[in-house]
């Protein structure tokens, strides 16, 4: 809990920014195209920063390794590493972005105002992409060591910096200049900027500096950076592999109907807000599991892998009475669409009783990463999602008529086979044997 808790806290503040930048653009003059060209913007930053954002899993999970075997320089070798190819990657990637962001809005627009719109929102967003990727590095290491706190401080302090500036750029407050939706990808880059100055500031405190040596000892280790990219890819092609299969989850529930797509994009929502806990509790495995290793202890790293499991789905089971027999005190706060919320009734309850679940298996599939076993948690994840839960929901919904009802019972079928199989890997030994 100690670990975990401010990591939940840090979790949720990001889900608030999203929620008020949201409800910003939305109160901006032709507020359709504004946040039609967010959406697209979005979803455009978000496929390049899923997927290189598990280098913070790499630096984790090496860290928490090093960490329990006392090599506190071999800490800050990692640290030093991943702050390598985070700039590296980062500057790339930032630098193409934004030379390419309008061929890549263009291309899912058919709107010129949408696209002009989203292509400087996501410019402005691509220009902090190497400090969003430095700050995933710092992440993982204070991740790592145990230190959810100083994440929980600068997620609180670079989200308030994303709402304050947003609104200065956005509106052009205080003398700032107006610049409407590219104001909201300015506010974001500053944000991320300072971010990393937090960051780099803490880092220069005494007993981190002085236990950790990664200033006084910078090394570029082709063994360290190998380790680190073998850990991360597999997490990068699993998130990857996520969000487009709730694309195509979504789409399906399109082919049902306009207000059961718009239901499951509330439903999803709501579940999204459900399981962000579980993945701080995930966080807070990954650490004490990985640093158990580390100690030589296989005993101390099941126990603690399974006790936070535990805790996940003592909080699951509460939200899922909530989701069960409280539905509509939920999805009000959600829309107060009639429609959209006689249709994500049923489905909430269905969610309700599956995410009960799903929490034990995003837990257990941190505790298994830790051990370095992300190859496997790929496949389970790529298994369970592309084979067995998106061809059921469209033979349940689409084939055999059962409408949205149907199409969402996949989702219980899908988060237990996704469980039991990170259970049963988890119960044996292999995992704990593996060199990193």
């Amino acid at each position: 809990m100690r670990i975990a808790v401010p990591a939940i806290a840090g979790l949720s503040s990001q889900m608030i920014v999203s929620i008020v930048n949201t409800a910003m653009v939305g109160r901006l003059e032709n507020a359709h195209v504004q946040l039609a060209a967010m959406g697209l913007g979005f979803l455009g930053t978000m496929a390049i920063t899923s997927f290189f954002s598990s280098l913070s899993t790499g630096t984790h999970v090496l860290i928490a390794r090093r960490q329990g075997e006392n090599n506190s320089r071999g800490v800050g070798e990692v640290l030093n590493n991943s702050l390598f190819i985070c700039l590296i990657v980062g500057s790339i990637f930032g630098a193409l972005g934004y030379v390419f962001s309008y061929n890549i809005i263009n291309f899912f627009s058919a709107n010129d105002a949408v696209t002009l719109a989203g292509t400087d929102f996501m410019r402005y967003q691509f220009i902090g992409l190497p400090f969003f990727l430095l700050i995933v590095s710092y992440r993982g290491f204070f991740f790592g060591i145990g230190h959810t706190k100083i994440f929980m401080i600068s997620a609180i302090l670079i989200n308030l910096f994303n709402i304050f500036f947003n609104y200065l750029f956005m509106f052009g407050a205080l003398g700032f200049p107006k610049l409407e939706l590219a104001g909201a990808g300015i506010g974001y880059s500053v944000s991320m900027v300072l971010g990393w100055l937090f960051f780099l500031s803490v880092t220069f405190i005494g007993y981190y500096r002085k236990q950790y040596q990664y200033y006084s000892h910078f090394h570029i280790s082709k063994e360290v950076i190998t380790q680190i990219i073998k850990i991360s890819l597999p997490v990068s092609l699993q998130n990857i592999l996520i969000l487009m299969g709730f694309l195509v989850f979504v789409a399906i529930t399109g082919i049902i109907g306009t207000i059961e797509q718009a239901a499951s994009n509330v439903v999803i929502s709501a579940l999204f807000i459900s399981i962000m806990p579980c993945f701080g509790f995930g966080i807070a495995a990954q650490t004490l599991v990985g640093q158990s290793i580390g100690k030589g202890s296989a005993r101390l790293a099941s126990a603690y892998g399974f006790e936070t499991a535990k805790l996940g789905t003592l909080f699951t089971l509460i939200v899922g009475v909530l989701f069960v027999f409280f539905p509509d005190a939920v999805l009000l706060v959600i829309t107060n669409e009639t429609a959209v919320i006689n249709a994500a009734r049923p489905i909430l309850q269905i969610a309700g009783v599956a995410q009960i679940f799903y929490g034990s298996g995003i837990i257990l599939a941190s505790a298994l990463q830790a051990g370095g076993d992300t190859i496997y948690v790929m496949f389970v994840e790529v298994l369970t999602h592309w084979i067995i839960f998106l061809p059921l929901t469209y033979l349940f919904g689409v084939t055999f008529h059962g409408g949205l009802k149907g199409a969402w019972l996949a989702l219980p079928i899908y988060v237990v086979a996704y469980t039991m199989m990170n259970m049963m890997r988890f119960r044996s030994v292999n995992w704990l044997k593996i060199n990193l």
